[in-house]
């Protein structure tokens, strides 16, 4: 039977041969052949937000619009949230080269603007169904319903009465050309000329093997049901021609559910009957496929990303997790931040009745959430001890980024610059979100800072991040404040030559009184002690030499040691002291300790002191049973009690002086001017006797603080030595007596303990001998004697 008709085109056409095309980005277009229809896809950030397509054939150029589209078989979506546009089009569709219903080619134009001037890419794709085609095939489109039924199936679907009625309208019919009837409930059928059809929006074709109609939703001779309390819309036509006493007639019916979509307890629902309308499916046998963007999944598959497929009353339920595999999530702001997700729904009945004559449905349905709140969080990660702010800002949605952030009410465009003693950094997360991460220290100029009770610093950042949607760049925002409490006192650096503190932005009489050991911290006190203080309105600054007063030295090697500082903090009321102590690694060429306890360390700078043949020289104290604890090329490290080693020691009115000497052999290497075997280095420690509590004890030596120490080396010693790399320096203040002193071996009496704060007063003033000295110091303390 030959049957066909063209379709008048409406718009105005372009001039083929004069387009001029241009080829679009691979990674921004997709181009798909599928069971029953091809499918574009291409990224917005090629198009644009106006894009638009034109379907070509050998007749011309047909802009498709949205009236076009539905009544020629396409449906084109622009998802600004997907950030894609999309053209569906049935393998039936208009202007598409049909070869027996088995290859179909398309071509089409994809017009863009790009900085105001528009531009054609040309699209062209072949497909072959992968599927053969059923009797019965009905599409449920977007915005078209469409039908298409093998030419050799003859028997009619509906009622005896519908039938009948048909039948005498069509031979009633004067004229034999192809006519159409639309059957609704209860009205009687009235024929119309297929090119009066073509003018209400409808379509009909005739391909190799199949009669294929097409009308778009909400045309005049459509119809609205309910099937099982579920909204139908159903299009009925039936097709004749009166040829003398012959009547060939075709029956096209398709209903499409109407269902909007819900949403209850996290899942998208959707509904359609088993049996849309009776003219249509039978109940026989029943099978149902679901998927997502036009690709069917098994049932397994299904269940696991958790859709849920029911037939219940004669009716299929569908219900979908908000956030299942397939879908599509946008962030949304309407005052707070909202998200929701939209599926394309995909789905296939297909209906077997008793002649094994099988009916398929094909269902395209959008299906979204409603607005659904959508938080992100702050979590205060700080460790006060490190004295920088960490806060972490999480479950930022993938189309959500920072763009600013206000601290203590002062903005911050991001990233910050490097200038800043503040920085963010970004966090991936597996759950497609991200987050941020905001550092800022305590001393940050923004930080604000109050001084509390017991001597406390309350450091406050309050936070405004500035996050905005994409690609609609709609701002949100997300409020933190954050506090933290430390101790008010000093931030400290080691040098090479000393350890330097600073409180930043607190004057010193703010915060009460700064000790070191028992002495306030004065500018009379730092000069005094060599000390290198500055005290104003922003900040204090204290820089403190090595070897100065107040340092305390640990693990003395030839290869360096650590020196300790410590500032100890007073409140006014509360008396609570708060320290910072620092403790750092130093090295020196040349030092000596005189330590509280009575010991001295020496490190001394000696020519050399190994030979070249790797043999130690002669090298040993007064005692010539005290030898270096450690050698190298130049230097040898002696430790020893002060009252030890043949230590000789001079007693003056405020102070008392240890000394010794360190030996060393000139055999080896000796110049030709020295006339002696050795050579000698002095040292000497300096105790005021103030703050001796025990002094000449057998068994104990101690003073309330370290001595200070010399090193003198004698005109010879000195020649060819090195210079120190640091100089010690004097740090004990109180003059020594300019008096005579006597001096003499260190005493060791039998006396195991004597206690007193220093020696008694009536010392003899012009430096009686030491014995003498002694008797008196014995006359006026209780002596326990062995």
């Amino acid at each position: 039977m030959a049957f066909g008709f063209f379709l008048s085109v409406t718009f105005l056409l372009s001039v083929w041969t004069t387009a001029k095309c241009d080829h679009i980005p691979n990674e921004g277009l997709r181009m798909e052949c599928h069971d029953r229809y091809f499918m574009i896809s291409v990224d917005l950030f090629v198009t644009g937000n106006e894009p638009s397509f034109e379907a070509v054939d050998e007749t011309g150029v047909y802009p498709i619009t949205e009236q076009y589209a539905a009544k020629c078989g396409y449906s084109v979506s622009v998802f600004p949230p997907l950030e894609h546009v999309e053209l569906r089009a049935s393998y039936f569709s208009c202007h598409t080269d049909n070869k027996e219903d088995e290859v179909f080619t398309f071509n089409f134009n994809l017009i863009v603007t790009h900085k105001g001037k528009e531009i054609t890419y040309a699209l062209n794709k072949t497909c072959s169904p992968s599927l053969p085609w059923s009797p019965r095939e009905v599409t449920c489109e977007v915005n078209y319903m469409e039908v298409s039924v093998s030419s050799d199936v003859a028997c009619p679907t509906g009622t005896k009465d519908d039938w009948d009625a048909v039948v005498k309208t069509a031979y009633a019919s004067a004229t034999s050309d192809w006519q159409v009837i639309f059957q609704r409930v209860q009205q009687e059928p009235m024929p119309i000329s297929l090119k009066t059809a073509k003018k209400h929006g409808y379509a009909f074709d005739m391909m190799a093997g199949r009669l294929v109609f097409r009308a778009p939703y909400g045309q005049p001779d459509s119809f609205s049901t309910e099937v099982n309390g579920v909204p139908v819309e159903v299009v009925h036509a039936t097709l004749f021609s009166r040829q003398s006493w012959v009547l060939i007639m075709v029956d096209l019916v398709a209903a499409c559910s109407m269902d909007k979509e819900s949403y209850d307890n996290g899942y998208i629902m959707w509904e359609t009957p088993e049996v849309p309308h009776p003219l249509v499916f039978c109940l026989h046998r029943m099978q149902v496929n679901i998927g997502v963007n036009g690709e069917l999944v098994e049932q397994s598959v299904a269940e696991e990303r958790g859709y849920i497929v029911k037939q219940r009353n004669s009716t299929v339920e569908i219900s979908i997790p908000y956030n299942a595999e397939g879908g599509y999530r946008k962030s949304i702001v309407s005052g707070n931040l909202y998200e929701f997700y939209i599926f394309h729904l995909y789905l296939e009945q297909i209906s077997v009745d008793e002649d094994h004559v099988d009916s398929r449905l094909h269902i395209h349905r959008t299906l979204a959430t409603p607005l659904l709140p959508r938080s992100v969080f702050t979590e205060d990660r700080t460790i006060p001890e490190e004295r920088t702010f960490t806060v972490y800002l999480g479950d930022v949605p993938e189309d959500v980024e920072l763009a600013a952030v206000h601290l203590n009410g002062r903005e911050f465009t991001v990233p910050f610059t490097n200038t800043s003693s503040h920085n963010i950094t970004g966090v991936v997360s597996p759950n497609h979100t991200h987050g941020y991460t905001l550092k800022v220290p305590f001393d940050d100029p923004v930080v604000m800072q109050e001084l509390i009770k017991d001597a406390m610093m309350q450091h406050r950042l309050d936070i405004n991040y500035t996050l905005t949607v994409l690609p609609e760049n709609e701002p949100f925002y997300q409020l933190a404040s954050v506090m933290a409490i430390t101790a008010a006192f000093f931030d400290a650096v080691c040098s090479e030559s000393g350890i330097s503190f600073k409180l930043d932005y607190r004057p010193i009489d703010h915060l009460g009184e700064i000790y070191i050991g028992s002495e306030l911290l004065t500018a009379e006190l730092a000069a005094k002690h060599g000390y290198i203080m500055s005290n104003n309105s922003q900040r204090l600054l204290l820089e403190v030499p090595l070897f100065t007063h107040g340092y305390e030295y640990k693990d003395i090697t030839l290869k360096g040691f650590f020196g300790t500082f410590e500032l100890l903090l007073r409140d006014h009321e509360t008396e609570v002291q708060n320290s910072t102590v620092k403790t750092c690694q130093f090295s020196a060429t040349e030092l000596i300790v005189c330590s509280a306890d009575g010991s001295i360390t020496v490190v001394a700078d000696l020519p050399s002191v190994i030979t070249s043949e790797g043999v130690p020289a002669g090298t040993n104290l007064v005692d010539p049973n005290c030898g270096p604890k450690e050698m190298d090329s130049s230097r040898a490290l002696f430790s020893f009690p002060v009252n030890s080693c043949g230590s000789t020691v001079k007693l003056g009115k405020e102070s008392v002086t240890y000394e010794n000497e360190i030996f060393f052999s000139k055999k080896l290497h000796a110049p030709a001017n020295f006339s002696n075997d050795f050579d000698r280095v002095t040292m000497q420690c300096t105790y005021p006797l103030a703050g001796l509590l025990r002094l000449f004890s057998v068994f104990r030596f101690e003073s309330d603080s370290a001595g200070v120490g010399h090193i003198v080396h004698s005109a010879h010693s000195t020649e060819g030595l090195r210079s120190p790399t640091i100089k010690p320096t004097t740090v004990l203040q109180t003059p020594l007596s300019t008096r005579s002193v006597s001096s003499q071996p260190a005493y060791r009496p039998s006396v195991k303990h004597i206690k007193g704060s220093g020696f008694p007063k009536n010392v003899s003033k012009n430096g009686s001998s030491f014995p003498e000295n002694l008797n008196s110091l014995n006359r006026s303390r209780r002596v326990i004697r062995s």
